[in-house]
């Protein structure tokens, strides 16, 4: 690709983007929480037949992913789960096969007096776009589609398959990217825009979800004790479990990528529920967790290290040490992943990006996961993952900083080109 058609490139990416953002308001817009992604790929759908894309739109079937690698147990009504596929196929195919992929799932948006702005009607304030989602990550998968659009509002066209894919459940399983896989969907690399910083992720922690069931011996309180509070004898687990992550933590000081990095595997007791009298001791408590893992370690192998930690701290309870808990696999079932053999589509994104940014792009160890994992472990198709700034991923007032999705959004659409071929339209 040569000089005047990067530039052209560029500055469609520039002429676009007011259409861009109005967009991707649009698409924060719509509270696609889990089990609510629906409309979400119902736009996506839109936007892609508009565009002249093939689309496959498809309901999940459970069943036929629970034999895969990655695969996570799910608890809510998934009857209406969909993954939907856009695919770019050129006359003659030249260049190299692409995925491009966005999740349009986003987390609970809370209290919602806590936000600055309602979280469900985007505003852009000081060069920045505040809503559920505008960071993670539906402003990076609608950046996705208009790098498209600005190789073809470039007057070019790119010369190899690109699967352009909306997928959901990445925030709690990911198995709607394991259904593209299970479809059928292949590429020679992937890329996914999660908000990154402008950094390139390198290695990611794997995560892993559980629930304790704890029980405890209800009484009135003015014995409290001649009963067992489950409430108490959950933290108690908790404290224990704490442990388990300092240990986990000494151990990633060994990690070439994540030694870098203060206390990369976070433990985090996320949903707690419990009791049903304010003046009865409580004899239930349930605590929804997650835990992290590094790469190359063993989904098994720390279940089971969950497990002992949970018994052992159970021998050393009162009530526990006869009425153990149980422990259930909640969601995530994910291994870490690392970014390797994938020199040529590095070096692709790496042109790309001097081009944007100027110099080398930074790596990145990634405290959280994202779905790249699949596409590297299950059929060692390189996925790479870079994408925009932002902030309050997860929490209240999320933005995604406009002038870093901008130059994300150049980086792509120069890295598409670069990677597919291009040729005049």
């Amino acid at each position: 690709m040569n000089a005047s058609d990067s530039q052209r490139i560029l500055d469609a990416v520039d002429a676009n983007f007011d259409a861009q953002l109005k967009t991707t308001r649009e698409f924060v817009a719509i509270p696609s929480t889990r089990g609510a992604e629906g409309p979400c790929q119902d736009m996506i759908g839109d936007l892609l037949r508009k565009r002249g894309y093939e689309v496959d739109d498809w309901h999940i079937d459970f069943d036929d992913l629970r034999d895969l690698r990655g695969f996570g147990p799910i608890e809510h009504d998934f009857s209406r789960a969909r993954t939907v596929v856009g695919t770019y196929r050129p006359a003659t195919s030249a260049g190299r096969s692409l995925i491009l992929q966005g999740h349009c799932d986003v987390v609970p948006a809370g209290p919602l007096d806590m936000w600055e702005t309602p979280p469900f009607s985007p505003v852009i304030k000081d060069g920045r776009m505040y809503g559920r989602g505008a960071c993670d990550m539906k402003s990076g998968t609608i950046g996705a589609l208009y790098a498209l659009d600005a190789i073809k509002a470039a007057d070019l066209k790119p010369t190899a398959r690109i699967h352009f894919q909306s997928v959901i459940e990445e925030e709690s399983t990911g198995l709607g990217a394991l259904s593209t896989l299970q479809r059928g969907y292949r590429a020679d690399a992937c890329f996914i825009p999660e908000p990154t910083g402008g950094r390139m992720v390198r290695s990611q922690v794997g995560v892993i979800w559980f629930r304790l069931k704890v029980r405890g011996f209800p009484v009135h309180v003015f014995e409290a004790g001649a009963g067992s509070n489950a409430i108490m004898a959950a933290y108690h687990l908790i404290q224990a479990l704490e442990k388990l992550e300092a240990e986990w933590n000494e151990r990633a000081k060994a990690d070439r990528h994540f030694r870098a990095v203060t206390h990369p595997l976070n433990f985090n007791p996320g949903i707690i529920k419990g009791g049903d009298w304010a003046s009865s001791v409580p004899a239930w408590c349930e605590v929804d967790c997650r835990i992290a893992i590094l790469p190359g370690w063993s989904i098994a192998a720390c279940q089971n290290e969950i497990l002992a930690c949970v018994s052992a701290a159970s021998r050393e309870h009162r009530f526990l040490s006869n009425n153990p808990p149980a422990v259930e696999w909640s969601g995530f079932l994910s291994e870490g992943y690392e970014l390797k053999d994938s020199a040529e589509a590095e070096a692709a994104f790496g042109k790309a990006y001097g081009t944007v940014y100027g110099g080398v792009v930074e790596d990145r160890a990634f405290t959280a996961l994202t779905d790249t994992r699949f596409y590297g472990l299950n059929y060692d198709i390189p996925s790479l993952c870079f994408g925009a700034s932002g902030a309050a991923m997860h929490g209240f007032n999320e933005y995604v900083d406009l002038e870093s999705l901008r130059k994300s959004t150049k980086a792509m659409a120069l890295f598409i080109a670069e990677w597919c071929g291009v040729q005049k339209a």
